[in-house]
């Protein structure tokens, strides 16, 4: 069953998931659910502060910029955050790359070393330091912040991101009169990106950031059938349980860190009572060396994402030692690879997705940033699953604080 839609200058979705996979005895129930669903969040989204409305043209952020100009003479940023406040920045990072002039460093995760590196550099407060956590009480973040040193009284070199409320990270930028900017409490931290979580840190990258969000509702309105398409279809592989991992394969090497974010996007949203896909980030072509024959010839549980891009440029080898490379150029050799797998996934009956990137810009990030954060949702919602929430996490961390305590 193959479906495409393709736009001048947009991205090209396209879709190529076998009826054999699917279970028709779900298909009513979840076109039911869809229609129902789809109306209620584009009938609201203007008007309900709920996750939906960061895709509203009427959603404000909870900064000026006029406020961040005097953080903008430093150099250096580093951003400390965990999953949805750190993963999303870092793929806006990764993907824009070529604008960017500063030099960013994540602190997303537990890391001594990285922490002792950053120490070396000499004065902290020469760097940029941005705080993310959207309940103010992310352990790892709170442990960095701890590990630096750099909570200091009236410090001009740190904004912190977080709720408005009795927590410790907005606690401590009180205390220290320490510059705050409020996360909104009805958008959860994985669907952040478009909020002031991505928003703050791409003013200080130099790039564009109202054009991340000027198409990121148009696409609806005209792709909607294709957003329908694959939603039904996504819900009815998670219901009937006969995929169980989704591969995130990737030729273009600035999509990385935008699967990373995508990749806790599925998984934290959809991996719920006993559902769930494993999402795979996987390097292509260096995984057809390694991972391929699995994908390929193993258990037929798995549904491919491949990801390109189509502006990648480079020059030709025109006097190649090897014939067969002769007037060729490395994106022309990885499109033959990815066109090769394509027709061997055909061949072989294997469900796929593809997703063309036509070039590296805001508004395309933004597009396809939208596009995964109403497609997961829905498929959640349609399939009676709290996308929202990740109550089995919650569990680990109320028992880490026991521990600590």
């Amino acid at each position: 069953m193959k479906s495409k839609i393709k736009f001048k200058n947009r991205i090209i979705y396209k879709n190529e998931i076998n009826n054999s996979y699917l279970n028709s005895e779900n298909k009513k129930s979840l076109l039911n659910n869809y229609l129902k669903t789809y109306d209620a969040v584009f009938k609201n989204i203007d008007l309900k502060k709920n996750t939906f409305h960061i895709l509203s043209k009427n959603f404000k952020l909870n900064c000026n910029l006029k406020d961040l100009k005097k953080f903008k003479k430093l150099k250096t940023v580093i951003v400390i955050g965990m999953g949805g406040s750190s993963l999303g920045v870092e793929a806006i990072y990764d993907f824009l790359k070529k604008k960017i002039k500063k030099k960013f460093i994540f602190l997303n995760n537990i890391d001594n070393q990285k922490i002792e590196l950053i120490k070396r550099r000499g004065d902290l407060n020469k760097i940029l330091f941005i705080l993310i956590s959207k309940s103010g009480n992310t352990i790892e973040t709170l442990a960095n912040i701890s590990a630096l040193g750099i909570l200091k009284n009236k410090s001009k070199n740190i904004i912190s991101i977080s709720e408005k409320n009795n927590n410790q990270l907005y606690n401590a930028a009180k205390k220290n009169n320490i510059f705050h900017i409020e996360h909104k409490k009805y958008i959860g931290g994985r669907y952040s990106i478009l909020s002031e979580v991505g928003m703050v840190p791409s003013y200080f990258m130099g790039v564009n950031f109202l054009k991340m969000r000027e198409n990121i509702n148009n696409n609806f309105n005209n792709n909607n059938k294709f957003l329908k398409e694959s939603s039904i279809k996504l819900g009815n592989l998670l219901k009937n349980k006969k995929i169980n991992s989704l591969i995130f394969l990737n030729y273009s090497p600035s999509m990385k860190s935008f699967l990373n974010w995508l990749q806790q996007l599925v998984a934290e949203s959809l991996g719920k009572k006993g559902y769930g896909f494993l999402p795979v980030v996987s390097e292509a072509p260096k995984d057809h060396h390694s991972l391929l024959q699995l994908y390929l010839d193993g258990p037929k549980d798995k549904l491919i994402y491949i990801f390109s891009e189509k502006s990648e440029k480079n020059k030709n080898f025109s006097k190649s030692n090897f014939k067969f490379l002769r007037n060729k150029n490395l994106s022309q050799i990885k499109l033959a690879q990815k066109n090769a797998l394509v027709g061997v996934l055909r061949k072989k009956g294997i469900p796929f997705r593809e997703f063309i990137i036509p070039r590296l810009s805001e508004s395309v990030l933004g597009e396809i940033f939208s596009y995964f954060i109403l497609e997961v949702a829905l498929v959640g919602m349609i399939s009676n699953i709290d996308p929202f929430n990740q109550p089995a996490v919650e569990e680990v961390k109320i028992r880490t604080k026991k521990i600590l305590s």
